[in-house]
């Protein structure tokens, strides 16, 4: 359950996200309607989350970060970095939430920005599910989930894991996938420890 210190983070990183997807925009000389071509995501919505008048999904926000080139992971961290101004510490109060208005998933960035491997924590809510297009991961080395409590059913293309508090999944190839959380009671809570590909 977050607290009201979780809500003014949250709060104030919907701002930064929304100047931060701005830029990426502008600094590609995109303009509103090339972003939502190269997106699939309307120009009206790419426009309000932009001024932060609505807050992007994470199926929103995976196919934004796609059409930039860049992993989900790699965009919240840059808008994470503007929010905390965070060096090779990051205090627990101090870490970035960020919560999908859709499901009400939580996420919260454990790991300074720039760390490799980055450290993401998430609740899932009882029976929520969270769709990824498989271009959100198109940048990565790999990733691995571990769940924490709870339990998570994860399908990535046609194959499907159900995983139990304790268990570990690494992800394969870049696929469509979805993050399930089976219960209709009990939230899931997992880790998942993100290797970016290294630049040549």
């Amino acid at each position: 359950m977050s607290t009201i210190q979780d809500d003014i983070t949250l709060s104030a990183l919907e701002h930064t996200l929304a100047a931060r997807l701005r830029a990426e925009r502008v600094a590609r000389g995109w303009s509103l309607s090339d972003l939502a071509i190269r997106s699939g995501v309307s120009r009206a919505m790419i426009s309000k989350v932009e001024r932060a008048e609505a807050s992007p999904t994470a199926t929103v926000l995976g196919r934004l970060s796609g059409a930039f080139g860049l992993t989900l992971s790699t965009l919240l961290a840059r808008a994470e970095g503007d929010a905390s101004g965070a060096g090779r510490i990051m205090r627990g109060d101090a870490q970035p939430l960020w919560r999908d208005p859709a499901t009400g998933y939580l996420r919260r960035a454990v790991s300074p920005p720039g760390a490799e491997p980055e450290l993401v924590h998430v609740e899932l809510p009882p029976g929520a599910c969270v769709n990824y297009p498989a271009a959100a991961y198109a940048h990565l080395d790999g990733q691995c989930v571990w769940v924490l409590a709870g339990a998570l059913s994860f399908r990535a293309g046609t194959t499907e894991h159900h995983l139990a508090a304790g268990d570990c999944l690494t992800l394969g190839l870049p696929l469509d996938c979805a993050f399930h959380n089976p219960s209709e009671s009990t939230p899931c809570t997992y880790l998942v420890a993100i290797s970016r590909m290294q630049k040549s």
